[in-house]
């Protein structure tokens, strides 16, 4: 999500005085979720070999947590757990975000809110029926096509930011 200027919109919702400070909390999220959950998931993955096991996403994971702790299905039930709230928080955030660029767009349309719902609704019940790899194609289209815009005024706005950055240190001196 770093970069694709989506997690912006629900730091935008934080009540904060200090722009900078919310960014740095925001930067913390990407922090824990890129070097530590994927590292100690890729590690397990290495250490384990369960790349070698043919199997690929959820299952080699599940496989490699199941291997590499003490009790198999302990392993695969941490995966799985993960996995459940993650897929609800994920349909929930998207959401989130989705709803707030339309009433952007739309000038807080309400009626275009709630046909959007509907068919965020359905594209959710449609999705389990699609294969993976359709999904992880969408995905990644749309990801792309939400980045480049966001890329583009992240190079425009980068005076600003360090402007800002700089006026929110020197003003507490290193102290948050």
């Amino acid at each position: 999500e770093a970069g694709l200027g989506s997690a912006p919109i629900a730091a935008a919702a934080a009540q904060t005085k200090e722009p900078v400070r919310q960014g740095l909390v925001s930067m913390c999220g990407t922090f824990i979720d890129t070097i530590i959950v994927c590292t100690m998931t890729g590690l397990a993955i290495v250490l384990t070999q369960s790349y070698t096991t043919g199997l690929d996403g959820a299952a080699m994971t599940t496989h490699a947590f199941s291997v590499g702790l003490f009790i198999p299905l302990i392993g695969k039930y941490i995966v799985n757990i993960g996995l459940v709230f993650f897929a609800f928080t994920t349909i929930l955030g998207w959401n989130y975000y989705g709803e707030r660029c339309l009433e952007y767009l739309t000038n807080r349309n309400q009626k275009a809110v709630k046909v959007y719902r509907w068919l965020y609704i359905l594209a959710v019940f449609i999705g389990p029926y699609m294969t993976v790899k359709a999904v992880w194609n969408i995905a990644d289209i749309f990801n792309a096509l939400m980045a480049f815009p966001n890329l583009i005024a992240l190079l425009a706005l980068n005076g600003v930011i360090v402007k800002e950055t700089r006026d929110f240190h020197a003003k507490h001196n290193g102290s948050y």
